[in-house]
Order: C-alpha cells, then sequence, then structure tokens
C-alpha cells in the first residue's frame, strides 16, 4: 500500500512559482475509491485563475492545495469494495471535485492521484496518455457544448479562440460532426453578419457582439469561456430572429456523462491538438508559458 508520493503543492496564491513539489502522505483508500498512478495530466485555464487567486478557491481550508481538474493514469490500488476496476486498468476523470475552485481532493497535478471509483471513465490499455490528455477536459467540455447547439451536420461552426485548450479540441470534432468549421485566432478577420448557422465561444468581451451578430436567423450560440471577460453588449434586437444564447459549464459533469462522452471521443479518433509536454516538477514553467501566451493548444504534465 503507498503511503507517499509527490505533487505539486500551492500553499498561497501569486505568480507560478508559487507551485511546488512536495512530498505528500496518501491516506489508505476509503469505500469506492481508487488510487490512480498518474500518466499525463493536462493544464487548463482554470488552473491559472485559481493559482492567480483570481477565481477563490470555495472550501474552508484553501491550503495546501493541489491543483489539476484532470488525469489520466492506470489503477494501482482499489478499494475493497470496488468491482467495476482492477489494478492495472487504464482510466481517467476530470473535475467533480478533483482540483478546481470546488476542490473536494487533491488535484491531477501529482504522481498519485486519489479518486471516487465512479467519477472514473475506464480507457483502452493501449491508447497513448498523452494524447488523449491533450484531448481530455477540452474535448468534454466542447462535446457538451456542442449538444446545446444541436445536430451539426451540413451546418456552419464558427469556434472562437481557436488556438486555445477547449478551441484547438472543438474545431476537430465539430469537423468530425459533419459541420463546416470556421476557426477564428486572435488575428483572424471577424465572421460576416449571417454567416454562421452556430458558434461555440471562448471568448466573449468586444468579440461577444459580432459573434451572435454572425449568427443567421433561428441560430444557437453556447459561451465556454469568457478568456477576454465576462462583461458584454449587443443588439437585444438580435434575438427577435429566433437566436439562442445558452451555455455550458462542466461544474456539473457526473461519472455516467464522462462515460458517455469519452466512449464518443474515442470513437471519433481524434488527432490531439498541438500538444506541450513538460515534467510535473516544472509545472511553474508550465503556467508561465501558458500567460505568456507562446505555447498553441494544450499543454501536458507527465511525472
Amino acid at each position: 500500500m503507498l503511503t507517499r508520493s509527490r505533487a505539486v503543492v500551492m500553499r498561497r496564491t501569486g505568480p507560478p512559482e508559487v507551485l511546488a513539489v512536495e512530498e505528500v502522505a496518501l491516506a489508505p483508500l476509503a469505500r469506492g475509491e481508487v488510487r490512480l498512478r498518474a500518466l499525463a495530466s493536462s493544464v487548463n485555464h482554470s488552473d491559472l485563475e485559481i493559482r492567480a487567486g483570481n477565481w477563490p478557491i470555495k472550501r474552508e481550508r484553501r491550503f495546501p492545495y493541489v491543483p489539476g481538474l484532470e488525469v489520466v493514469g492506470e489503477v494501482v490500488e482499489v478499494a475493497g469494495d470496488v468491482s467495476e476496476l482492477v489494478v492495472g486498468d487504464r482510466a481517467w476523470t476530470m473535475m467533480q471535485g478533483l482540483g478546481g475552485v470546488r476542490a473536494e481532493r487533491d488535484g491531477g497535478y501529482a504522481e498519485h492521484v486519489t479518486v471516487a471509483a465512479g467519477a472514473l471513465a475506464p480507457l483502452p490499455a493501449d491508447l497513448d496518455p498523452v494524447k488523449f490528455a491533450a484531448v481530455g477536459l477540452a474535448g468534454v467540455t466542447a462535446l457538451e457544448a456542442m449538444r446545446r447547439l444541436g445536430p451539426l451536420d451540413g451546418k456552419t461552426l464558427v469556434v472562437s479562440g481557436a488556438t486555445g485548450g477547449v478551441g484547438a479540441v472543438a474545431v476537430e470534432i465539430g469537423r468530425a460532426l459533419g459541420a463546416s468549421v470556421v476557426a477564428l485566432e486572435r488575428s483572424s478577420p471577424p465572421p460576416q453578419p449571417g454567416s454562421a448557422d452556430v458558434v461555440l465561444d471562448g471568448v466573449a468581451g468586444a468579440l461577444f457582439p459580432t459573434l451572435v451578430a454572425a449568427l443567421r436567423p433561428a441560430g444557437r450560440y453556447c459561451i465556454v469561456g469568457a478568456a477576454a471577460g465576462g462583461e458584454v453588449a449587443f443588439d437585444a434586437w438580435s434575438l427577435l430572429d429566433g437566436r439562442t444564447l445558452t451555455g455550458y459549464s462542466t461544474e456539473d459533469l457526473d461519472g455516467a456523462a464522462l462515460r458517455v462522452a469519452t466512449r464518443e471521443l474515442l470513437g471519433m479518433q481524434l488527432s490531439p491538438p498541438p500538444t506541450t509536454v513538460l515534467p510535473l516538477a516544472q509545472a511553474a514553467l508550465a503556467h508561465a508559458l501558458l500567460e505568456q501566451r507562446v505555447v498553441r493548444g494544450r499543454l501536458v504534465l507527465v511525472p
């Protein structure tokens, strides 16, 4: 039974340098729990916001705090009442109290991660963990948000923030679902009014009214993030043409939905977005690179 491991620990909020690797104690497994040996853990925008103190950790004892909303790993221990997984299985999890602002347990920036068995989704044994981690949470977020947009086959889909984590994966998923995808990057010209059937937005801010105007009558818009800020404005008259504005957050995701989404993503055989891989000990560097916008796509930590 494992009793010690290493993890990236925050003891206060601040710049990337507050992330430091420490040896941590591993509690014995409780009922229904599984221990994973981490193989790959993606870095998400939420991790940066929490570390910087922009998004407060919503628990009584905030620190020490281990970041990381997701992890791909190999099962190394199972509680006696767990039958759906055995030692040696590959599985992954995201959200559901793992790290995040609603952290109920330590996050994925660790060599070993303890989770509830019901929060896991199984993975094929021969799957490349880094390639899957590069899709991971971003893929589930994009896929679940696209459900809010309705069937995409034959539709024109605008994806904003197409070089970011969710955006880069959303472009691939949109194409796999039969959409004609317009990928908006920082240097892209704005979409023309009435040129799109659906919009997936991870930027918001000043771009928001342009994206709403890009919708055809009865078009649908879904927000998954607001990298440029949540304060927006638009012409309310545009809603008279039946446009629908909605959003999606993975905060309400459960294990059953994760398993369904995982099967769908695996079936699409997506090409992973551009991926930068760094060792777990360089988590601070990973955060700095993302804040400086010098990497495209996803950044994955490996122990």
